[in-house]
């Protein structure tokens, strides 16, 4: 009795006029761009440019999928090359067949390549980008649900795969669905390696290794399941000996590479730091700079000006106040010689200092000036009415003796 299963579409192919959309190319597609993204944010965490992986990526995609499709070429070779075959059909990408092993392979020479022109060392890119990858994976698995292959042995599991199809050499019936199995254990691997990176710090290749010893060991067990056609070796198919062949120079790399190179690179991408918004994060820097550096000199400035204003004031004072001991000084002889002057002179004298008082009591109508000048104010009042008095004093004499 049928519970439950997967359905399989019908068909993996939609036509939009003369224009076929296909199942299988949509999820390649989306799957670039998943790893084109996320390897970009990952990239500008770690210190690099906006849009560099995009770059490198012009390179490292077309070179994986010519590298996927040699891989399954040559692995699979009687199906294009065999009695009956049309060995054209080794092109047309679009009806599947792409080997992960010879994209990750060929798709490193591509990566390399755009990373030299570029002066970036391939494993810190490969790094930054190894989740991306593997959730690309994860999604170009479910193009191979839409060509109805690659399931494992029949099942009647809740979760089996109904595969229809009867073209090359398949049995209408309920397996298991290895797509889904490899899908899930992609998204799994990538977080792993988001985690591990972060907890560990890992840089040099470390993270992209990481990830090629976690798929091998769950690309292992689900190629195990698979009954599609494969070469075997001692009883094991193909991809089973490569999947352990790769995750045992992947851990040896991680090993080697720990001790060789500690840490994580400082650097990823040379002069990023005068790119974008860098440059403007450096002309911020800049203009904060030149505004300490102004407001410092202009509060030296009012200091030194604050400073030198005091510094005068006190000369000033110090002047006037012997200027004031030179003037009470002549006002004193002036007065002794008043002493000796008929009486008018003597009431001229009383003038005078009334005078004097009057000069005193205007100096001290503006309360609010400053202690140094109300100071100075009043020496130089003094000096003027004391200079003044001596003048009269000495012309009244004068006119005295001439009577």
């Amino acid at each position: 009795m049928e519970i439950a299963y997967i359905p399989s579409p019908s068909h993996g192919v939609l036509h939009l006029g003369p224009i076929p959309l296909r199942g299988y190319a949509f999820c390649i597609i989306i799957g670039v761009f998943v790893a084109v993204w996320l390897g970009n944010k990952r990239w500008i965490a770690r210190g690099g440019r906006a849009g560099t992986v995009a770059d490198i990526a012009v390179w490292a995609v077309p070179f994986g999928l010519v590298g996927g499709r040699l891989y399954h070429v040559i692995t699979d070779y009687e199906l294009y090359f065999s009695e009956g075959r049309d060995w054209v059909d080794a092109f047309k990408v679009w009806q599947g067949g792409l080997g992960i092993w010879g994209a990750i392979a060929l798709g490193a020479v591509g990566a390399w390549i755009g990373c030299r022109r570029r002066g970036i060392p391939l494993p810190a890119w490969a790094d930054a980008l190894a989740p991306g990858i593997v959730f690309a994976q994860a999604i170009g698995r479910w193009g191979n649900w839409f060509n109805q292959e690659l399931y494992g042995k029949a099942t009647d599991v809740p979760w089996a795969l109904h595969i229809t199809s009867a073209t090359d050499g398949r049995v209408p019936g309920y397996y298991h669905p290895t797509f889904l199995y490899e899908s899930l254990w992609c998204v799994g691997v990538g977080f792993l390696v988001i985690w591990a990176d972060r907890r560990f710090t890992l840089g040099h290749g470390r993270a992209f290794a990481l990830y090629v010893a976690a798929y091998c060991v769950g690309r292992g067990w689900i190629e195990y399941m698979r009954v599609d056609d494969a070469h075997h070796f001692l009883g094991l198919r193909l991809n089973d000996w490569t999947a352990m062949v790769v995750f045992v120079l992947a851990v040896t790399y991680i090993v080697v590479s720990a001790r060789l190179r500690p840490g994580r690179e400082e650097i990823v991408e040379p002069g990023a730091d005068a790119s974008g918004e860098d440059e403007g994060d450096g002309e911020a820097r800049a203009g904060a700079s030149v505004g300490l550096d102004k407001e410092s000199g202009e509060e030296s400035g009012e200091k030194s000006g604050t400073k030198a204003g005091k510094t005068t004031a006190q000369k000033t004072k110090a002047a006037k106040a012997t200027d004031g001991e030179s003037g009470g000084k002549s006002g004193k002889n002036a007065v002794d010689e008043q002493a000796g002057a008929s009486g008018g002179e003597k009431s001229d004298g009383t003038g005078e200092k009334a005078a004097g008082k009057a000069v005193g009591d205007d100096t001290d109508v503006e309360p609010g000036a400053g202690a140094g000048a109300a100071s100075g104010g009043a020496a130089d009042a003094g000096a003027e009415v004391s200079a003044d008095s001596a003048g009269a004093v000495k012309s009244e004499a004068e006119s005295a003796k001439k009577g």
